[in-house]
């Protein structure tokens, strides 16, 4: 038993400890709809990808950078034969020698003249040590390439474009986020509205039961006002749902653990997106795509430029500094070792490739007016997304007005309507026609609400201002 309750409070002290860790590690995030965005900046997983893509690009500038340096590199190698190969070369030395004696008139035992045969035959012999031991240094450096000269002209816009598609990235990512953040405030209120329709229909209820008792009312409408009661109560439950799911997709996109809350503390009025009267006036240059096309286009007016120095010839520069000990033991730092050393420059010219070049500048041309066609195409596109995008914020802010005051009357005619059904003069039926027409004329309101909220997010990406 003393074991027992010994285990009970190890674990019971344990799931405290986790608790409380785990209520520690939970954040409750208040922000309005910029702040998420700044917080989407820092945090998404998406930025932060396109930063390491930035990051990678330095690294392939130093890449570059470094064929311009010196490049110096060191070696070392001990070669063991346990045979020496054998070579192979005609008798010299036979040769030689009785080309003296020739020469000298020396004759042989019999008094003849020595006379050099027609064929003195090879000699096989071993050259070279079992042991072999060499270690140096090369150097090297490029005096004169234009291609390379290129590549460190190209190294500012390279990063530029990387740095540009991670703004593109962020931009995207912001746009998602105001949609989501202002469809979530509508849910909002959507609830809200959903809570003041079921206290209407609360105490409607309560009012018809009453009359029922009292013999003033059918039990069909009691049921009618229930079924309706149950119906608006279901519909609070499932928008509530997809709220708390909007709230998920919404930390996904913030990059924020799903175990954090989130607070919306701005509120989406009529004044709030009427606000900041959009300008006709927008400059193509403002698009962060275009930009991203521009420098596109100057990348590959580096291309052309590369392969026309590629005619050029190279001229580099190199050493080196060598030493090798040859040995029959293995006794390599014993005696002398022999150094050897080698300096030089060394010129390239370029003859003839088979038009190689040729078609690879033809190509980089054609890379450079279709950048121009792709900015052509983005220009068209941007005057529809803009033209598009101000026509429904116009709309949207018309249907705003008159939703509104579509939804006050309707409210008036569902009051209205409610005293007479109270004072005996109204049926049931009307009510219920009243309330349904009064949860259109909300629904309406919203969502004409969230499209001109959506149609400025559009515009302000359309003309290059979201943030």
């Amino acid at each position: 038993m003393k074991m027992n309750k010994h285990w009970i409070w190890l674990l019971a002290t344990i799931c405290l400890v986790s608790t409380a860790r785990s209520q520690v590690e939970k954040q409750v995030h208040a922000m309005s709809a910029r702040e998420a965005v700044e917080y989407a900046r820092k945090n998404s997983f998406e930025v932060k990808k396109a930063l390491e893509d930035i990051r990678i690009q330095h690294q392939v500038n130093r890449e570059v950078t470094s064929n311009a340096l010196p490049q110096l590199n060191g070696s070392a190698a001990v070669n063991y034969s346990p045979r020496v190969a054998v070579q192979s070369f005609p008798n010299f030395i036979a040769a030689g020698t009785y080309g003296v004696l020739e020469q000298e008139g020396v004759r042989d035992a019999n008094g003849n003249p020595i006379k050099a045969p027609d064929d003195f035959g090879i000699i096989a012999a071993q050259f070279g040590t079992k042991w072999n031991a060499n270690a140096g240094l090369s150097l090297q450096q490029i005096l004169f390439d234009g291609q390379v000269f290129v590549g460190l002209q190209a190294r500012d816009a390279a990063m530029n474009f990387a740095r540009k598609n991670a703004e593109i990235t962020e931009e995207n990512i912001a746009v998602n986020i105001y949609k989501v953040y202002y469809q979530l405030l509508i849910a909002q209120y959507q609830i809200n509205l959903y809570h003041d329709n079921i206290l209407r229909f609360e105490k409607l209820h309560h009012d018809t039961r009453e009359i029922y008792k009292n013999g003033f009312a059918e039990k069909l409408d009691v049921d009618k006002v229930s079924v309706t009661l149950t119906n608006l109560r279901t519909d609070s439950l499932k928008l509530k749902t997809q709220m708390n799911n909007g709230f998920l997709g919404l930390k996904v996109l913030l990059g924020m653990p799903l175990a954090d809350s989130v607070i919306l503390t701005e509120k989406l009025t009529e004044e709030m997106v009427k606000s900041e009267i959009l300008d006709t006036a927008y400059n193509y240059g403002d698009r962060r795509e275009f930009q991203l096309l521009e420098i596109g286009k100057q990348l590959n007016e580096f291309n052309v430029k590369r392969y026309k120095y590629s005619y050029l010839p190279t001229l580099s520069a190199f050493g080196q500094l060598n030493s090798m000990a040859m040995r029959d033991q293995f006794n390599l730092f014993r005696d002398k070792w022999y150094s050897s050393s080698l300096i030089g420059v060394q010129l390239n010219v370029p003859i003839f490739d088979g038009f190689k070049r040729n078609s690879q500048i033809e190509q980089a041309k054609s890379a450079v007016k279709k950048s121009n066609y792709d900015m052509e195409l983005l220009k068209l596109s941007i005057d529809r997304d803009v033209a598009s995008s101000r026509n429904r914020f116009r709309d949207a802010i018309i249907a705003v007005s008159a939703q509104r005051e579509n939804m006050k009357l309707a409210e008036d005619v569902f009051d209205q309507t409610k005293k007479k059904y109270d004072q005996g003069l109204g049926t049931n039926t009307e009510i219920n026609t009243a309330q349904t027409e009064l949860r259109t004329a909300q629904t309406n309101f919203f969502s004409a609400l969230y499209d001109a909220a959506i149609a400025k997010v559009d515009y302000m990406k359309a003309v290059g201002k979201i943030f």
